[in-house]
């Protein structure tokens, strides 16, 4: 009788989980792991994403890498095909699959916990937030206050503001640079006593009130938002990235014992 119940209800877990992926338009993807599988459904709002993933997927160019990065409370990443033959104590994140794939940053598609984002290199060599072509990451993160919230708020404004000052001020040392001395010095300084004025009509980050939500109940991290493109959202199998979460690291946030996965399409 237990037998029989315990297939029962396997059964009923399975259809559950077929309805649950078959029942809109979206596609989804599986990674399987040796501690469990995750369902992500990837959104059709960042088309460009989804179907690079599909197609990487489908060519099974993901099969056998490891998760190069962990880091607890923040992000399980992958995607570097070079760990494939991965060597122990080596440092990996600095292969994909050779290419970029333009930006799709919509504001409604936020790094709440289960989000998942591609990874993507800085601001100083790539301001149009591109995104690397294979290597992707799925969102642990955490709980913030609203204080905790306020504050990254206000971090961002003054990064804002800076990078305000440093356009400003290259903008007026390339308009004189037909002039045979310029004095950076004296620009500089106008441009710092100007700056505050201009900041001053110039909109402030404010996260919305759904933000604020998610981030004070389910967590995420939110300091990404708008500089990352989410693409898809694990729908099963959170508890598995909480559990690869927490493993144990080396300096480079690589684990000590090596997670390989897999990943097809589902859907």
């Amino acid at each position: 009788m237990i037998r029989k119940l315990i297939i029962f209800s396997l059964i009923i877990s399975s259809f559950t989980s077929c309805n649950r992926v078959s029942k809109d338009d979206s596609h989804y993807i599986k990674i399987n792991t040796d501690k469990g599988d995750i369902i992500i459904k990837l959104y059709n709002q960042t088309p460009k994403h989804r179907d690079n993933f599909l197609k990487l997927s489908n060519e099974n160019f993901f099969n056998g890498q490891i998760f190069h990065r962990i880091i607890n409370n923040f992000v399980v990443q992958g995607g570097d095909p070079s760990t494939i033959i991965a060597k122990p104590d080596s440092l990996y994140g600095n292969k994909d699959s050779g290419y970029l794939i333009d930006a799709e940053i919509i504001d409604s598609l936020i790094h709440k916990k289960g989000a998942v984002g591609m990874a993507r290199e800085g601001d100083d060599i790539n301001p149009e937030k591109k995104s690397s072509g294979s290597q992707f990451y799925l969102v642990k993160g955490k709980v913030y206050t609203n204080e905790q919230l306020d504050d990254l708020e206000n971090k961002r404004d003054s990064k804002n503001k800076n990078n305000l000052y440093k356009k400003l001020l290259q903008e007026k040392i390339s308009s004189l640079k037909n002039q045979k001395k310029v004095d950076t010095v004296s620009i500089s300084l106008n441009v710092s006593i100007a700056i505050d004025s201009i900041w001053e009509k110039y909109p402030k980050y404010k996260f919305t009130e759904k933000q604020r939500k998610i981030y004070t109940t389910i967590g995420g991290i939110p300091h990404l938002d708008g500089n990352y493109t989410v693409f898809g959202e694990i729908v099963e199998g959170q508890n598995i990235v909480d559990e690869l979460s927490s493993v144990n690291t080396d300096k480079n946030d690589r684990p000590l014992k090596d997670i390989k996965f897999n990943i097809s399409v589902v859907k």
